[in-house]
């Protein structure tokens, strides 16, 4: 009898022992696991030495390319002094200089910085905050504690992201978790919920969450907005203006805006934080994934002086943010992550990225021109193209026809690895992608949705 290979003893241990997020389990025994074994800049490489272009950045969190030695060696030189030491009643030198480099680069105003493991528990201490600030700050305000959120949005995970978040087909079977929120229609252009048409619009989608703000601010202690870009809702891009608008909003109702930049940060849009291209300070702001160059887990939640003092007091007051996290400010993921902000510096990577955001644009012009290809949204190197049935009526295909998933899997067979939310493919490269790697991978992208849906 034929030994098995390292490949398939891998995949049958995986399918025997493992359970993959945001995946049909029933359909994945059934296939043989695509094992990745190292990565090289824009490649992942599997145990059979098979090279694919992350066209994912590994879901958005690779910045520079895999295995970049800056990063690699960040690592080796802290595992020299410690991995890890606790961050409650202690701190150590990463996590210092690196909230200080946050600070510096952060949208003026933020300056100080609370770590955690993720997004999901970075948006959740915001939203802590937020509620505990209007109880220690401004009593007489009432009781804001509740928030604002856009319909569509993806906040994260736990209970608390999910009660702001609004994914039907991930949130609905645990509304019973849930506390309640107050939801606004999302600025979706090519899906207006007012049937209308942008820039005629004048951005209409913000009246009623004005009418919200002015009738109900006593009772939203914020606003919970992914800027620019609702990436897991299918990359829906918020028209120009629309970020401004709501921190005015947020300031004239007093709401807290609290900006989730977990997917956003780090480059994605071409300036270091979305926020920036509308000149918008959040009250407070959720960073991840990006943080580490994609490393290391690592997320931090990052906010003002005037919310940080309403925590001071003596102890017996218990003004104190009583949360935290067993790897909170971890050695290892904050020196990962100061190397990160280095390469960025000395490799000039937002300027040298200006130059390939405009090359990914026009290589994007030709899907324009595909029968089922309904919508094109961009946002530096974050990218949605949202595939119809019917582009004239903007029919949406049944999940049944797995659209999305059957153009990954021809995408897969020419060296592509994407992975598409429902309709919308999703391409969101490496921010060190070459504008040859980019070439390859918008080509085989397009040749595989015309393998897919044949005109």
């Amino acid at each position: 009898m034929a030994r098995k290979s390292i490949t398939q003893q891998l995949a049958d241990w995986d399918r025997r022992y493992l359970w993959h997020p945001f995946t049909q389990m029933q359909e994945w025994e059934q296939e043989t696991p695509l094992i990745i074994d190292r990565g090289k800049g824009s490649y992942l490489i599997d145990t059979e030495g098979t090279r694919y272009l992350d066209g994912t950045s590994s879901i958005w969190v690779n910045l520079h390319g895999h295995r970049h030695p800056t990063l690699n060696r960040a690592l080796t030189t802290q595992l020299e002094h410690i991995a890890h030491s606790t961050f409650l009643g202690l701190s150590n030198p990463p996590a210092i200089e690196l909230a200080r480099a946050l600070i510096r680069i952060a949208p003026k105003g933020l300056g100080r910085v609370f770590y955690s493991d993720n997004g999901s528990t970075a948006v959740e201490i915001a939203l802590k905050m937020a509620v505990q600030y209007w109880q220690q700050r401004h009593p007489k305000a009432g009781r804001k504690n509740t928030f604002l959120h856009l319909k569509l949005a993806y906040h994260g995970d736990t209970i608390g992201a999910v009660s702001v978040g609004n994914i039907q087909l991930f949130h609905e079977r645990f509304k019973p978790l849930l506390f309640p929120t107050v939801e606004a229609e999302p600025p979706y252009c090519y899906r207006c919920p007012l049937k209308l048409n942008y820039p005629s619009c004048r951005i209409a989608c913000l009246d009623p969450i004005e009418a919200i703000l002015k009738t109900r601010h006593q009772e939203l202690a914020g606003f919970v907005i992914e800027p620019l870009m609702q990436a897991a809702a299918g990359m829906v891009a918020h028209p120009p203006g629309y970020l401004k608008r709501i921190r005015e909003l947020c300031t004239r109702y007093q709401v807290l805006l609290i900006a989730d930049e977990v997917a956003t940060g780090f480059g994605r849009t071409g300036r270091m934080f979305a926020c920036e291209h509308e000149g918008v300070t959040p009250d407070l702001m959720a960073i991840s994934k990006g943080l580490t160059g994609g490393y290391m887990p690592l997320a931090a939640t990052l906010t003002t002086e005037e919310i940080y003092s309403a925590f001071l007091g003596k102890y017996e007051e218990f003004k104190t943010f009583f949360h935290g996290h067993s790897y909170t400010g971890n050695q290892l993921g904050c020196a990962v992550a100061l190397a990160n902000l280095e390469v960025f510096r000395k490799e000039r990577t937002l300027t040298r990225l200006r130059p390939k955001i405009a090359a990914f644009s026009r290589l994007l012009r030709p899907f324009a021109n595909m029968e089922h290809v309904g919508d094109i949204r961009q946002q530096g190197f974050l990218v949605g193209i949202e595939l119809v049935k019917n582009r004239a009526s903007k029919e949406p295909y049944p999940p049944k026809a797995r659209i999305g998933h059957r153009v990954a899997a021809a995408a897969r067979t020419r060296g592509l690895l994407i992975r598409p939310i429902g309709n919308v493919v999703v391409l969101i490269p490496p921010l060190s992608t070459s504008l040859a790697e980019l070439r390859k991978m918008v080509q085989a992208l397009h040749v595989s949705i015309e393998d897919v849906l044949p005109e």
